[in-house]
């Protein structure tokens, strides 16, 4: 079975839903685990654990009455730092919103709290989300879990080592110029970067007036333990903003082909202006000769 900590999260629903694992059960395994392993990490640097105990209490009292209100019906979750999120200290890393409770969650987080997932914690970033390293001056510095002598990346760094370490079941980054895909290579889980604007932005703290407007460029994504998770969490994620519901609807098209081998995939593994590492090369070599084993022209 192993540690359900580490279960994908689309496992870990599954669990809820058929009563094989309580959501309160989940979260005070987290809390458990951030006690133990967060110090050296310092990933997840604010905790709710009260709040986030009646929303797990209440989402048990459903499962044991039939009520699965959404597909992430129970999950205990962290979100970066720089998502405003209602009632619970949200600080984009700057010492200016060092004492910042919004009122009101992120788009974001109000669509996964929609889905039926309990946020309990924020995670650790650089300073209004700036840089490819997690150190601010409020919580200091995040460390990679698998070693803690490097960093996890930027910007949503705590993200990704809270996701890697077990102490959350997924987590909500953003990225414009690989805040979420860089960490997640960091610390060896899955990200994704949507295409810009599929997935509102209201809530992001960029700033010390942040959050009230859609920022340019940045979008928001979800970072997970298996590509399966990141589909669920995509689905959950994209959208239109409240503000723009009765405008717009989002379809995302199907994709074109079924089967591998009816793609054509390019491989562009060095370039004179950014040499790539012999290691990492190596590594990009291995996947496309697998891409093309399985039929991938």
């Amino acid at each position: 079975m192993g540690d359900p900590a580490l279960w994908s999260a689309t496992r870990q629903a599954a669990a809820i839903r058929a009563g094989e694992l309580g959501s309160e059960e989940l979260l005070d395994h987290y809390l458990d685990r951030i006690d133990r392993l967060n110090p050296e990490v310092n990933a997840v640097v604010t905790v709710d654990p009260d709040g986030a105990r009646r929303a797990a209490r209440a989402a048990d009292e459903a499962t044991a009455q039939g009520r699965h209100p959404g597909p992430l019906h129970g999950l205990p979750i962290t979100v970066k730092d720089a998502l405003a999120t209602a009632g619970m200290r949200s600080t984009g890393g700057a010492i200016e919103l060092a004492d910042h409770v919004p009122a009101q969650d992120a788009s974001a987080v109000a669509a996964v709290r929609a889905a039926g997932a309990v946020v309990f914690g924020k995670t650790n970033l650089p300073r209004w989300s700036g840089d490819l390293q997690s150190f601010n001056e409020i919580f200091g510095t995040t460390n990679n879990p698998w070693d803690l002598e490097r960093v996890p990346g930027g910007s949503s760094g705590g993200a990704a080592a809270a996701v890697a370490s077990g102490l959350t079941s997924f987590e909500i980054g953003t990225d414009i110029g690989g805040s979420i895909r860089l960490p997640a290579a960091f610390c060896g889980v899955f990200g994704h970067k949507p295409s810009y604007g599929i997935v509102p932005t209201y809530g992001y703290l960029d700033h010390v007036a942040g959050g009230l407007t859609q920022p340019d460029v940045n979008v928001h994504g979800p970072l997970a333990r298996s590509a399966e998770d990141l589909e669920l969490l995509l689905g959950v994620l994209a959208g239109p903003g409240p503000a723009d519901a009765l405008a717009w609807r989002l379809e995302l098209p199907p994709p074109r082909h079924e089967q591998l081998r009816d793609y054509r995939v390019a491989a562009w593994l060095d370039d004179p202006a950014a040499h790539v590492d012999g290691a990492v090369a190596a590594v990009l070599e291995g996947a496309a000769a697998a891409l093309e084993r399985a039929g991938a022209p």
